[in-house]
């Protein structure tokens, strides 16, 4: 009677256990490489995006969606750990030298979904470390493939591909660039042959793991290479969009997004899944015809001001998400975690983050508001801005700009300019442009922000100085 009682058991608690993993959602978030505010067409682009249309009016814009930096590697580490990269020590983009990379002692959003039973899968260019112990695999992946870093970080770099291959400047380059599965180099040398390839690679291996994974709970990262330069694009997409290949290669990360949409549809777990479609950071304005643009925003990458880090996001999740509407209020890459945590019922980290839940604003509860009440905007190691939803303050600093020069073309980059910015306050609600500082006229949302500068700087520190919030970055071990 007890062996009975025990098989019952058994039985039942499987039976419920089947039943939850069933109800858990799914979450997918695309994440594109250098992508402009106005680099699709649900945020103005001219260039043909039929998927993303489809998502957009499906689904949800976010108008207001900001990242931590306007760099690769800051900026990543913050989605990954819901954290200001400042806070886990990872600033600029890690070169293929870095003997440093994303902490292991951090917990990722993918060990968020591990411990709610969910597999896990990275394809696509990760840039948080290239050595084995920071890699995805060790991160919380289950499923790692793609390139460790920037697909520019390569013999044939703008600063090296005019040189013969036996120029001693270009030998002391990049080294070649490997292509990655799990911690092992699947390619040693990755061509231009194999980088027309990528977005492929990537979206199909996408495709693979959802249909594999279809009966359970999945997290899916897609980061892809592309739009970041040197541009590449499949034949299938080539000289397709009439404008050139920045728009060929836009037009086949909309077939990847596409593909992802068809493939849930299809496996009825559309009304399942939460997928997030944004960007890392700005356009990479000194690259001209071959990068996007920021639209009506400031400047570009490598900027403290919108066009650096606002990005284009849509939300989709059919069912749960109202379908074609917008939000305005500020939200971040640093709250996919916690919100996804809260989604599936699991335990935040440990270490503090500084992300946020925002369901409300997810699912467009009446009256949601951005639940950040000053957001830093660090590039490198300095702090250049504050804000919340509707104000900015910008802190005096140096930043490039490609006012005045002249731009690049079909590869080559063009020279920035170093220009100086002063205190101004910004009403990013009536100038999104950052054209006209209005600090005189609100001296007490002045003081506030500053106050609030004068706080992270605390916490956080400014140029060399750290503060006590700062954890350290890993370190590779020789």
């Amino acid at each position: 009677m007890q062996h009975l009682f025990r098989i019952v058991t058994v039985f039942f608690v499987c039976f419920c256990t089947s039943i939850f993993a069933s109800e858990l959602p799914n979450v997918v978030i695309i994440f594109i490489d250098d992508m402009g505010y106005g680099d699709i067409a649900p945020f103005g682009s001219k260039i043909p995006t039929p998927n993303l249309d489809r998502m957009a009016t499906e689904g949800r814009l976010f108008t207001n969606f900001i990242v931590s930096s306007p760099v690769c590697s800051a900026s990543r580490s913050a989605l990954i750990t819901g954290c200001y990269h400042r806070r886990v020590g990872i600033s600029g983009a890690l070169s293929p030298t870095a003997p440093i990379g994303l902490n292991p002692n951090e917990e990722t959003i993918a060990e968020i979904f591990k411990k709610k039973g969910y597999t896990t899968a990275c394809y696509g260019k990760w840039h948080l470390g290239h050595h084995a112990e920071f890699l995805p695999p060790n991160q919380g992946f289950d499923e790692y493939f793609g390139l460790p870093y920037s697909n520019d970080m390569w013999p044939l770099h703008p600063d090296y591909a005019h040189l013969p291959p036996d120029a001693e400047k270009r030998k002391r380059g990049f080294p070649d660039l490997h292509l990655i599965e799990g911690t092992t180099v699947q390619e040693e040398i990755v061509t231009g042959e194999i980088q027309k390839t990528l977005t492929t690679q990537y979206t199909e291996r996408a495709v693979q793991f959802i249909t594999k994974n279809a009966d359970k709970p999945f997290f899916l990262y897609l980061p892809h290479s592309m739009v970041h330069v040197p541009l590449f694009v499949s034949d299938k997409f080539a000289g397709k969009s009439g404008t050139g290949i920045f728009g060929d290669v836009v037009m086949e990360i909309d077939w990847s997004a596409g593909q992802i949409l068809d493939t849930l549809r299809k496996l009825n777990l559309d009304k399942k899944t939460l997928v997030i479609f944004t960007s890392d950071n700005g356009p990479w304005l000194s690259y001209g015809n071959h990068a996007g643009t920021a639209g009506l925003l400031r400047e570009g990458k490598g900027t403290g001001f919108e066009g650096g880090i606002r990005e284009p996001t849509i939300a989709w999740y059919p069912g749960k998400i109202p379908a074609g509407t917008q939000c305005g209020e500020l939200a971040s890459t640093i709250d996919l975690l916690p919100t996804s945590a809260a989604l599936i019922g699991a335990a935040l980290p440990e270490k503090k983050i500084d992300g946020k839940d925002i369901r409300p604003l997810l699912f467009g509860e009446p009256n949601a508001q951005s639940p950040h009440q000053a957001y830093p905007i660090y590039y490198g190691k300095k702090l250049l801005a504050v804000r919340d939803s509707r104000w900015k303050l910008v802190l005096p600093h140096q930043y490039r700009s490609m006012e005045g020069q002249e731009s690049g073309k079909d590869g080559t980059p063009g020279k920035y300019v170093q220009k100086q910015t002063s205190l101004a306050l910004y009403d990013l609600q009536n100038d999104v442009g950052e054209t006209t500082d209005v600090s005189a006229q609100y001296p007490d949302i002045l003081k506030r922000l500053q106050t609030a500068a004068d706080t992270i700087i605390d916490d956080l520190g400014n140029g060399n100085q750290n503060g006590p919030g700062v954890r350290p970055a890993g370190v590779h071990k020789m």
